[in-house]
C-alpha cells in the first residue's frame, strides 16, 4: 500500500527515526512560518486585514485544488471530512484572520514571543485530539515557558497599557484555534498524509471562504504597494500551504506534542525577520525572553510523552 505522503516525501535512509524526521519537517515548517507575522504586518499596510486573510485562504484554496485533482489523490472518508472542518475552523480561518487583526497594531516582536505560548496550547489539545499523554516533567516545562511568555507580555505591554490590549485578545483567540487545529491536523496527517489534510482542509473552507468575501466585501486596494503585494503572495502560498505540508508531517511522525515544542524557535526566527522587513528594534528584552522560553522548552523536549 503506498503511503499517503509517498509522493511528496523522498524514500529515506532506515538510520533516520521518524522522531528525528519529524523534528527536522517540523524546524522546516517553523522557519516558513516565522515570516508570516513580520510579512501580514507589512500586507496590512496597505490591504484590508479581512482581504488579506481571506484572501489567503482563497488563494491557496485554489491552489489545493488543482494539486489534489493533478494529485488524483483519493477522498477523505465521513469522519475525516468531519476532522477537516476541525483543522479548517483552526488553521485556515481563525488564526489568519485573528492574527491578522492584532497586526494592525501589535508590533511583530510583540506578537512573536506571546505566541511563543502556542507549543503549550498544541500540546494541551494533542491530549483531546492526538491521544497523547505528555509526563509530569513535559508538563512543568511547558509550563515554566509559558510563565516566562506571560512576564514578558506583562513587562512589554499589559503593565504600559494597564490592562490587556484588544491585539494580545486577538493574539489569545489565534493561539487558542491554531492549537486545536495543529493537534487535530497532526493526528490526521497519520492516517490521511500532511499534504492532503491541509489541501483537503482549504477546499473544505473554499465555500465558506468565498462566502464571506461576498458578504464582507472587503476592499481590494490594487494599487497597495508591491512589497504588500509580495507579502500577501507569501502568506498565502507560503504560511497557508507549504508550511503546513512540513508542519503536519513532522507532527504525524515526531508526535503533536513533542514536535509542536519546536514552534518556540519561531520566535527567533519572526524576531530576526520583524528587525529585517519592518525595521522594528528588537532589544534585550525580546532576546532574552526568547532565548529563557527556547531552553526551557529544548529541556522539555526530552521528557517522555507517551501515545495512547
Amino acid at each position: 500500500m503506498t503511503h499517503p505522503d509517498s509522493t511528496l516525501v523522498a524514500p529515506r535512509s532506515s538510520q533516520v527515526p521518524d522522531a528525528t524526521l519529524g523534528l527536522i519537517l517540523g524546524c522546516l515548517g517553523v522557519c516558513v512560518f516565522g515570516l508570516t507575522l513580520p510579512l501580514t504586518r507589512i500586507a496590512v499596510r496597505d490591504m484590508d486585514p479581512l482581504f488579506v486573510s481571506l484572501g489567503r485562504a482563497l488563494v491557496a484554496g485554489v491552489a489545493s485544488i488543482l494539486i489534489l485533482a493533478i494529485s488524483q489523490a483519493p477522498r477523505p472518508s465521513r469522519q475525516q471530512f468531519g476532522q477537516l472542518c476541525i483543522v479548517a475552523g483552526g488553521v485556515v480561518f481563525g488564526f489568519p484572520v485573528l492574527s491578522t487583526l492584532a497586526m494592525r497594531t501589535a508590533p511583530a516582536g510583540h506578537a512573536a514571543v506571546v505566541l511563543a505560548l502556542l507549543p503549550l496550547a498544541t500540546a494541551i489539545a494533542s491530549v483531546v485530539f492526538a491521544a497523547e499523554r505528555p509526563s509530569l516533567g513535559f508538563w512543568l516545562c511547558g509550563m515554566a515557558g509559558s510563565a516566562a511568555v506571560l512576564a514578558f507580555a506583562a513587562i512589554e505591554g499589559a503593565f504600559a497599557k494597564a490592562g490587556l490590549g484588544l491585539a494580545d485578545l486577538f493574539l489569545v483567540g489565534a493561539i487558542a484555534t491554531a492549537a486545536i487545529g495543529y493537534a487535530q491536523g497532526g493526528a490526521l496527517s497519520r492516517s490521511l498524509g500532511g499534504w492532503q489534510v491541509i489541501c483537503w482542509a482549504l477546499v473544505v473552507a473554499l465555500p465558506v471562504v468565498v462566502a464571506a468575501l461576498l458578504v464582507v466585501r472587503p476592499p481590494i486596494n490594487l494599487a497597495a504597494s508591491w512589497s504588500s503585494w509580495a507579502s500577501f503572495v507569501y502568506v498565502s502560498f507560503g504560511s497557508q500551504l507549504l508550511g503546513f505540508v512540513l508542519w503536519n508531517r513532522g507532527l504525524a511522525l515526531g508526535g503533536v506534542a513533542r514536535v509542536g515544542q519546536v514552534q518556540l524557535l519561531q520566535t527567533f526566527v519572526s524576531l530576526v525577520a520583524a528587525s529585517v522587513f519592518t525595521g522594528e528594534t528588537i532589544g534585550w528584552l525580546e532576546m532574552g525572553f526568547a532565548v529563557l522560553v527556547v531552553g526551557i522548552v529544548a529541556v522539555g523536549r526530552h521528557m517522555p510523552v507517551r501515545r495512547t
